[in-house]
């Protein structure tokens, strides 16, 4: 969710071009100097809000649903934890907080990311640029695949893009992304339909990601839209301090576009809003009963701000539409 925040302007990197979009947002995101990985750079928090920073109960719940994998393992004597595309590791670190001290004493925690580890996060935290190989316990995504880069295809051709955002018509569409448009996305991108981002790639980034689980969940949350309902026009987008700017793969603004979510899951996989995880999570955005300001004043106070915090993670048209996708290993997908 990119809401405002304060921050100062990065400094935009010349890039190369004509380019096609995916090779463009690659470079622009995690190049050298690259809007996410740029050294002493804020991080996504610096830039935008998501549910992890929207409040703490995020990664409560989080820390709850890893709870109930705990118990679906049996209570190993390690649980492994994955935080995906980690940002400066607020999620992990949130979610080892609100874990019971003899659960989170058994927890391997891992933060996956590709830029640098920040100064000061808690030294159990494995910092890693790829995921580790036989995942026991949550692989968790959080905001990650709308970041990965992918092709754009317009009339049956690729998108170019210069380095300042222009745009031109590519070269003929390959056969495996003609095919995953027909399946996914029917009539975007090709000869005589309109716009389409093909998410071919973040299909291939997720079951990479999700294979890396030997036992437990590989949960993946971004906004999203499914088959029946694709955007005519697409949603790529460029972000800057908070605000939407043009998309302009020079190196100074993030570069997004919502997920597929419905073509990246594999056999099994169920997808649900954040809405209905959350509140199967025990967040509810419900007010607290007005008879407890009366005998606890305080304990109202608290219970009604929650209450909001909750209410603007679960929100329609907000938060609360984004999509979780579960891909469940040895378990049952527990959401």
């Amino acid at each position: 969710m990119r809401t405002h925040r304060e921050e100062g302007p990065a400094a935009p990197r010349a890039l190369p071009g004509p380019l096609r979009w995916r090779p463009a947002m690659e470079a622009a995101l995690y190049g050298p100097d690259g809007f996410y990985v740029r050294p002493g750079g804020p991080g996504p928090a610096g830039h935008f809000r998501t549910s992890v920073h929207a409040s703490p109960l995020f990664a409560g719940a989080v820390a709850r649903l890893l709870e109930r994998v705990d118990e679906a393992l049996g209570r190993p004597a390690v649980l492994d934890l994955v935080d995906m595309a980690a940002g400066r590791g607020e999620l992990v670190s949130g979610v080892l907080a609100a874990l019971p001290p003899d659960t989170a004493a058994r927890v391997r925690p891992y933060a996956v990311e590709r830029a640098p580890r920040p100064a000061g996060l808690d030294p159990r935290i494995e910092w890693r640029a790829e995921p580790p190989a036989g995942v026991r316990g949550l692989l968790f995504a959080n905001e990650w695949l709308d970041n990965v880069p992918l092709d754009i295809a317009e009339d049956g051709r690729y998108v170019t893009v210069d380095r300042d955002g222009t745009e031109h018509p590519g070269g003929p569409l390959d056969a495996a992304d003609r095919a995953w448009l027909e399946r996914w996305w029917p009539g975007g991108g090709l000869p005589g339909g309109g716009r389409a981002e093909i998410g071919r790639a973040r299909d291939e980034a997720w079951a990479a990601a999700a294979a890396t689980v030997a036992r437990g969940l590989a949960v993946a949350v971004d906004y999203c839209h499914t088959r029946a309902d694709r955007p005519p026009y697409g949603t790529l987008a460029g972000f800057r301090d908070g605000r939407e700017v043009r998309p302009v793969p020079d190196g100074g603004c993030d570069v997004t576009a919502h997920v597929a979510l419905d073509a990246c899951g594999g056999p099994g996989a169920v997808l649900r809003t954040q809405r209905e995880a959350l509140a199967a999570l025990g967040v509810s955005g419900a007010r607290p009963p007005l008879s407890l300001a009366s005998t606890d004043p305080a304990g109202y106070v608290r219970a009604l701000a929650g209450a909001g915090e909750a209410a603007e993670l679960t929100a329609r048209g907000g938060l609360g539409d984004f999509g979780w996708l579960v891909e469940a290993k040895g378990i049952d997908p527990l959401l």
